[in-house]
């Protein structure tokens, strides 16, 4: 088990110890059962798991030949993504420690979707486990803004992505689907 993301050097090394992992995106405050589905999917396909937090904060500016992606913030609020990081790392800690399984977290920053496409490439990922957003007119602003993260990751690459839901579903009676 790895809780911290990888310096440049020792990112092949753990690329290579990752290969055909399980990567599951993970939110602070995200319900335990999408990282408890993640990690179901690892075992049955006897594959390392990879948490990941993507950090919307920042941005990449340029990337290394030798893989060191080089990021820029957009808000001068640095430490929001480093917390968020660490209370994802606490998370899948709790979660995983008593787990017979490798696994590890990294961080990575820019576009959600683009940022977990090259880490699946780089890993050969073999699935891809992401939650639904939370309901509300917030969330369904950004996203008509941003794009579903899943239906994004779906269509621009070739691996198989399980949509897990974050919360009950909506009652079919319930007219309005975003009210809570």
């Amino acid at each position: 088990m790895t809780d911290s993301t990888p310096t440049a050097s020792d990112e092949a090394a753990q690329n290579a110890a990752l290969q055909k992992a399980v990567i599951v995106g993970i939110q602070p405050g995200q319900p335990p059962h999408v990282l408890a589905e993640a990690l179901r999917y690892a075992k049955l396909l006897q594959s390392p798991l990879v948490v990941v937090h993507v950090d919307v904060t920042r941005f990449v500016t340029y990337e290394d030949p030798d893989g060191y992606v080089h990021s820029a913030p957009i808000d001068l609020n640095l430490d929001a993504g480093a917390a968020e990081f660490e209370d994802v790392q606490k998370m899948a800690a709790e979660a995983l420690d008593k787990e017979d399984i490798t696994w590890t977290t990294r961080q990575l920053i820019g576009d959600p979707a683009l940022a977990i496409k090259q880490l699946a490439n780089k890993l050969d990922a073999q699935l891809i486990v992401i939650g639904t957003r939370k309901r509300g007119i917030g969330e369904s602003i950004r996203e008509f803004f941003t794009g579903s993260v899943a239906a994004r990751l779906a269509h621009r690459q070739h691996r198989s992505v399980l949509v897990v839901p974050q919360t009950e579903s909506v009652p079919d009676d319930q007219k309005d689907v975003w009210d809570e």
